[in-house]
């Protein structure tokens, strides 16, 4: 969310930023709503003002004996007493029209993020990759030719049921059940182990259902409130651990010394797909009920952008210890996300499939959720407060993982090898095959 009197200091700057987004230039109608609110505010308090300036001169006339001016001077008092609700009404229609106007638009894009109208536009970013693509008849693991996807390996092992899921849930869900959920569970506490023992991350677990105000810090609400599942009437579904992680430190003041702050999550996640019709049918690539582990970083604003790198680095750390090869795109304007000022993707190698697919987003949003949340820090010397800078990503999605651990180890009988890094997680089990 952004400060309006930035944008009208900086008003080319903004309007700049967001034609990258693909958007009209916004800078001259939100300065005249910020005009509109002005005005608004400047009338209440004048009135204001001369209603106490009046009890003053109504208690002088008092003291002078004066009643015929006492009664013209409370009868005054009496009129913007009675034009006092239309006032402070303009003025509460004023700022709730800028603030929502304001709430709707998305992220400056840093000036280093490329141009772009869609993933077509992202970028490679060199030097992060790990290992050679595999070969698309056959790869490292490979000495066969009929590379099969997760759910055709999944399925043929009787551990991987969508009809069943359909019947219970409806689509874009499944049921996992013996060696494969537990391959499943066993990815998500790796990943959760990794990040707390060696990256320094606190774990956290958080409430899976947030009110209106959480959702709203993190800019699921009120733009993309068609892709959330509603919990009551109070509540939302989580879409990612991202929302409650990040609203940790709202409205709060931290101290300098205590950033930045490092919170990592492994939750069910809830989205309503709405925007993926005919998309990604079949299989758990796309999910209304995931599991992800989810990296949220609290920072000064100097330290954003290295922290940045420092998350992306973690992401990728994972997927190295699986020994999945991956690489690293840089979004477009295009293609990231509302609340990012850039955002890094890891797509590991699906053979299944013959392609890349994402597997993490890291994403740096500067104050942009912090404003939203009111959440400040003040420097050691007791300067502020000023608003932090918060950063998500996810290390990673557990499902896709999965995914990416049955195709790349599958074997020639339709068994999957289980990755060394995930051994001491199954309980010594090396090999999964089809029950007996």
């Amino acid at each position: 969310m952004y400060d309006i009197r930035w944008i009208r200091e900086n008003a080319e700057a903004f309007d700049r930023g967001l034609q990258r987004r693909g958007l009209e230039k916004l800078s001259s109608s939100l300065l005249a709503l910020d005009d509109r609110r002005r005005i608004a505010i400047s009338k209440s308090q004048a009135a204001q003002e001369r209603r106490n300036a009046l009890s003053k001169e109504i208690g002088k006339a008092m003291g002078q004996k004066d009643l015929a001016l006492a009664e013209q001077l409370k009868a005054e008092v009496a009129a913007l007493k009675e034009h006092g609700p239309a006032l402070e009404a303009d003025e509460k229609a004023a700022v709730e029209t800028l603030n929502e106007q304001l709430a709707a638009i998305p992220n400056k894009p840093f000036d280093e993020v490329p141009d772009g109208a869609d993933e077509h536009g992202n970028v490679v970013l060199e030097g992060h990759t790990n290992g050679q693509q595999p070969e698309k008849t056959g790869g490292r693991l490979f000495g066969f030719n009929q590379i099969k996807e997760h759910y055709e390996l999944g399925e043929a092992l009787g551990q991987m049921d969508f009809e069943t899921a359909a019947k219970l849930s409806g689509s874009r869900f499944v049921v996992l059940d013996r060696q494969i959920a537990r391959l499943n569970r066993a990815i998500g506490q790796f990943m959760l182990d990794t990040h707390v023992e060696e990256h320094g991350y606190t774990e956290v677990n958080p409430p899976l259902m947030v009110r209106d105000d959480a959702m709203f810090g993190t800019a699921q609400l009120p733009k993309f409130r068609d892709d959330q599942f509603r919990a009551g009437e109070d509540h939302w579904l989580i879409p990612t651990a991202e929302v409650p992680l990040t609203n940790l430190v709202r409205e709060s003041i931290l101290s300098e010394e205590e950033l930045p702050r490092r919170f990592t999550a492994l939750t069910p996640c809830f989205r309503a797909e709405a925007g993926s019709a005919g998309r990604d049918t079949r299989g758990m690539l796309r999910q209304h009920q995931f599991e992800k582990v989810e990296l949220v970083s609290i920072t000064a604003p100097e330290k954003s952008r290295e922290e940045h790198e420092r998350m992306l680095a973690c992401a990728e750390t994972v997927l190295k210890k699986l020994d999945l090869h991956y690489r690293v795109m840089t979004l477009c304007t295009g293609d990231m996300g509302f609340a990012s000022q850039k955002t890094y993707d890891i797509e590991v190698w699906l053979p299944g499939q013959k392609t890349y697919r994402e597997i993490s987003s890291c994403s740096v949003c500067g104050d942009f959720q912090a404003r939203r949340m009111n959440a400040r820090y003040k420097t050691k010397d007791g300067k502020g407060p000023f608003f932090v800078h918060t950063l998500n990503g996810s290390g990673t999605a557990v499902g896709r993982a999965l995914i990416a651990v049955m195709e790349n180890y599958q074997n020639a009988d339709g068994s999957i090898t289980v990755p060394d890094a995930l051994v001491p997680y199954m309980r010594g089990i090396t090999r999964i095959e089809k029950a007996a």
